[in-house]
């Protein structure tokens, strides 16, 4: 017997989510169950008594009244056939949060965990388990030890499914491995090693049992010194010290034994030793080991040096590499991160000075929603940017200065901008907002250059310049209601129309061919590419237009949601972005793609933002990220390299303008070197 709430006490009038009435019931049926060997009634009201436990990942108070009892219960029970109710405890140990126990139940449910972690391991001696479910009633026996490897229950429910999902103990990125889970040959990496000398548990323990039917043969050849370490560590009763790695050998070697027939549970077994191994963190690029990766916090997390990791593949497949973490030359940095002013690398070298625009983060007027570059003869380049005030300002790109601050030209937030520069040389800038306001400014004297125009339902999403061969230059805008319009930008008046379709426009990019031809692509909200060719005066006409290959988007399961022009040595091309971060460049002459894209990323997925330039030195890069987000990725398409950044601001719009990136945030603007300065 173990000390219980009485069932006829007032207390039980203080909790949520279960009653007295309830537990005595369920304890009756699993009474009943262990009494007779028949009925399974009590599984259905468990089950709806748990929901009531664990409300939304909170545990009741309520839990650490009732658990002792059912614990108890469950414990008489054959032990075939209690394997999901010790799942599902737990999952409810190792919820993530759990309020303190109170005083008054503190012994009795300490009491609980202690039955329940013998109950449980003779449940999985009995092997009647599946495969996967044996690998779970294992991690909940180790939760019931104390042992913080338990918290791997919840990430490990389903892996197959889920894939492998990973929290860096470093910087707390998540690393997602979706095809982790394959069966090795043999293994890829050394067994981890016990630490000299092992605390044994103090106490009588459940665990001697479970080390006597651990077999070093079980895996087959090269899997023993993993299978000696399961053994070993069940022969000291699991001590919390105990390493995750070594607890994670155990989980293998049990479902190696106890799992019929032993064919299946050999094949479950050797994927899941290959959690016992180590990952590289896509973001901090610190290697560590898979076992801190699977739970919060763990104590004692160190990076590793020089060992095998298993790390994502581009085609979401688990590959093993070899990789020595730390102190990597700075020259071959790809990690960096903002430290104030200063752009530094993964290992604390500086690579360049962040910029900050002047006055861009003064009080609500900071906020930038839009970028563009305005170039003018023989002016310095110049950054226009516009947010939730409605006032455009513009700074200069060598120095960060403000040029000029714009009259309000737009009642509420600025999304959209570009620059057109006009048959007589002259350089304009125009300017939509959530209204559907166009508004057009002469960004040298900042003074607007006609009345603000247009009032369209959505506002305008988009802008972009067109030039189309017989001379003109139009402005193009996009409404998320799907009108893109061809404006006369000095009568303010629309001279065109595309999109005969009507489709909900994302984003919009003017694509040239020539010095005096553009063509325009856009997204929809479907993640469908579109590409118009302005100079064509119906709109169903495809012009010069090429679409891009359809079945190559179907193939890459490419749902376009952001649309760029990027210009290269030999001709401007288009890049595409979707919502995992995946980033695709295309030939506007033929629609094929260019090479093989910017893989998926969890730092960079989301609603995307890219931009890119070409160096000086004929490099093009490419800079992408996500809104709402803080990190970015610099890819250079023809090597295939990435840099990471992690920025301390919240990224809202990109451009870039020689060998520097522009960066708009919630509370201004900022500049960053593309090259080590």
């Amino acid at each position: 017997m173990i000390p219980k709430l009485s069932l006829d006490g007032p207390r039980w009038l203080d909790f949520d989510g279960v009653t007295a009435e309830e537990v005595n019931a369920l304890v009756e049926q699993m009474a009943s169950t262990a009494a007779t060997g028949a009925g399974d009634e009590w599984r259905q009201a468990w089950a709806y008594m748990a929901e009531g436990l664990v409300d939304d990942g909170i545990v009741s108070e309520g839990a650490y009244a009732a658990l002792p009892h059912l614990v108890e219960a469950a414990a008489a029970l054959p032990p075939g056939r209690s394997v999901d109710f010790w799942v599902d405890l737990g999952l409810i140990v190792t919820a993530d949060y759990r309020p303190p126990v109170p005083a008054d139940l503190e012994a009795g449910f300490g009491a609980a965990l202690r039955l329940a972690e013998r109950a449980a391991v003779q449940s999985l001696l009995a092997g009647n388990a599946d495969p996967e479910a044996c690998a779970h009633l294992v991690l909940s026996c180790v939760a019931f030890a104390g042992h913080h490897m338990g918290g791997a229950l919840g990430r490990l429910l389903d892996p197959k499914e889920n894939g492998l999902l990973l929290v860096c103990p470093g910087c707390g990125s998540d690393t997602e491995i979706p095809d982790f889970f394959v069966d090795p040959v043999r293994p890829a990496f050394e067994a981890p090693e016990l630490p000299e000398p092992l605390q044994v548990r103090q106490g009588e323990h459940p665990w001697g049992d479970v080390a006597s039917a651990v077999r070093e043969e079980a895996l087959g050849e090269g899997w023993e010194p993993f299978l000696r370490v399961a053994r070993r560590l069940a022969e000291t009763g699991l001590p919390p010290e105990a390493p995750g790695q070594a607890v994670l050998c155990l989980v293998a070697g049990v479902v190696a034994v106890t799992v019929g027939p032993p064919r299946a549970g050999r094949e479950w077994a050797r994927e899941l030793m290959m959690l016992t191994g180590y990952f590289r963190c896509w973001d901090c690029e610190r290697t560590w080991t898979i076992a801190d990766g699977l739970t919060e916090n763990p104590a004692g997390a160190h990076p590793q040096n020089h060992v095998a990791t298993v790390e994502p593949a581009f085609d979401g497949s688990a590959a093993t590499v070899e990789s020595a973490a730390a102190d990597r030359p700075h020259e071959a940095a790809t990690r960096f991160r903002q430290d104030g002013n200063a752009l530094l690398a993964g290992d604390g070298s500086a690579w360049g000075h962040v910029s900050v625009f002047s006055e861009s983060e003064a009080g609500a007027a900071g906020g930038v929603d839009a970028l563009t570059v305005v170039t003018s003869p023989g002016w310095p380049p110049l950054v226009a940017g516009g947010g939730d005030t409605g006032v455009v300002r513009l700074w200069s790109v060598d120095d960060g200065r403000l040029a000029q601050e714009l009259l309000p030209g737009h009642p509420d937030r600025i999304r959209s901008m570009t620059a057109l520069t006009l048959p007589d040389g002259r350089t304009l800038l125009a300017s939509g907002g959530d209204s559907g306001t166009i508004a057009l400014w002469n960004p040298l004297t900042g003074q607007p250059v006609r009345e603000p125009v247009g009032n369209w339902p959505g506002g305008v999403t988009g802008m972009c310049t067109a030039t189309v061969p017989d001379g003109r230059t139009l402005l193009v805008t996009a409404t998320p209601r799907g009108a893109v319009l061809l404006w006369d930008p000095l009568a303010g008046e629309p001279v065109g129309r595309l999109n005969p379709y009507g489709s909900p426009i994302q984003s919009i990019a003017a694509v040239p061919i020539s010095d005096d031809h553009t063509l325009i692509a856009a997204t929809d909200t479907g993640g469908r590419v579109h590409v118009w060719d302005p100079a064509v005066d119906d709109p169903w006409e495809r012009g010069a237009a090429v679409q891009l290959s359809a079945q190559s988007i179907k193939d890459l399961d490419h749902r376009v949601v952001t649309v760029a022009a990027v210009a290269t040595l030999q001709r401007t091309v288009l890049a595409t972005g979707d919502n995992r971060g995946v980033v695709m460049l295309w030939d506007p002459a033929t629609g094929a793609p260019i090479g093989d894209g910017l893989p998926a990323s969890t730092g960079t997925a989301g609603l995307p933002l890219i931009t890119g330039t070409t160096l000086p030195d004929g490099r093009t890069v490419l800079a992408t990220g996500s809104k709402s987000h803080h990190r970015l990725r610099i890819w250079e398409p023809e090597t295939g390299a990435v840099r990471h950044i992690a920025l301390d601001v919240t990224l809202t719009c990109l451009a870039t303008t020689g060998r520097d990136l522009i960066v708009g945030h919630a509370r201004g603007v900022l500049k960053l070197p593309l090259t080590r300065q």
